[in-house]
């Protein structure tokens, strides 16, 4: 795989406030023109974005970033998710597959994939957006993007794929003390689900953030936030000493044969975020990967 960009925020502090302004919404003001019908700032030059929410995240997470990805041109549409919805997931727990470590996605995933069937039919007939779709996904909302692509996708609706800090990567099974949180859906989408090559003519471009370095061994307190980010990275890649945006290890975030672009600084959610803290989704870092879409 070719690293395109590796980007780095020499004060990200200074480059987020001078553009926060232009770009904050109050959340209930971004909410209702998520569901606008207006079209003002979509342009047919800019793919249509579907924003897949991803774990424990709920759709207005994400107003901010849609108003930057519409103030240069996009219609914008998220899936309909609440942080109570992933709830839903747990249905997964009383099938003999989640203790064994061989969970498939579906059916467990339907009701999100639904939500962006329903997201894909908004930007068609609410915004008239046409062209391919650019799905934009986020955390988990990368590996359920895939299944998406692959399974629910009857229409060739979707163009290409932008993953932010998602999970690509099965976990290892071969790691002492390492246990597959998704219990075994990793492992599926990685070896069922079509790879980068097969999904061609669709792009795929996987973003990773090196917020923070883990540590496998406790040096004190002064090290006690890299050790716990470290056990965390360690249930995902098997390396408690990697790279990674405080959730994601780096390597576990790059898709073999896709176009990776790494951003030194950055964080993994907005929840927690803020200018001294950027996201994938703040101003500023935005620009560092949107033209993939």
């Amino acid at each position: 795989a070719r690293v395109i960009m590796r980007a780095a925020l020499t004060n990200p502090s200074s480059t987020i406030a001078s553009t926060r302004a232009k770009h904050h919404r109050r959340p209930s003001r971004a909410r209702r023109a998520s569901s606008s019908s207006s079209t003002a700032s979509s342009s047919a030059d800019a793919n249509p974005v579907l924003i897949c929410p991803g774990l424990g995240n709920q759709s207005s997470d994400y107003d901010e970033l849609v108003e930057i990805l519409r103030a240069r041109g996009h219609a914008v549409v998220v899936a309909n998710v609440a942080r109570i919805d992933w709830a839903r997931n747990a249905a997964g727990v009383v099938k003999p597959s989640y203790w064994q470590g061989t969970l498939e996605p579906r059916p467990t995933v339907d009701w999100y994939l639904e939500r962006c069937k329903s997201a894909v039919r908004e930007l068609r007939e609410t915004y008239g957006a046409q062209g391919k779709v650019s799905m934009l996904a986020h955390s988990a909302g990368g590996w359920l993007a895939r299944v998406y692509i692959d399974t629910y996708d009857e229409e060739g609706d979707i163009g290409r794929l932008v993953s932010l800090g998602s999970p690509m990567k099965p976990v290892p099974r071969d790691v002492p003390g390492v246990i597959d949180q998704t219990r075994g859906i990793l492992t599926y989408v990685d070896e069922k689900l079509r790879t980068v090559k097969e999904l061609a003519p669709i792009s795929v471009t996987c973003v990773a953030g090196t917020y923070l370095r883990g540590r496998g061994t406790f040096g004190g307190v002064s090290s006690a936030q890299a050790f716990i980010v470290g056990q965390g990275y360690k249930q995902v890649c098997g390396d408690a000493d990697a790279d990674g945006d405080g959730i994601t290890p780096v390597e576990t975030a790059l898709m073999d044969d896709a176009e990776h672009i790494i951003l030194e600084g950055i964080y993994h959610t907005p929840l927690g975020a803020g200018d001294d803290r950027p996201w994938y989704g703040s101003p500023g870092v935005v620009e560092r990967w949107a033209n993939a879409l």
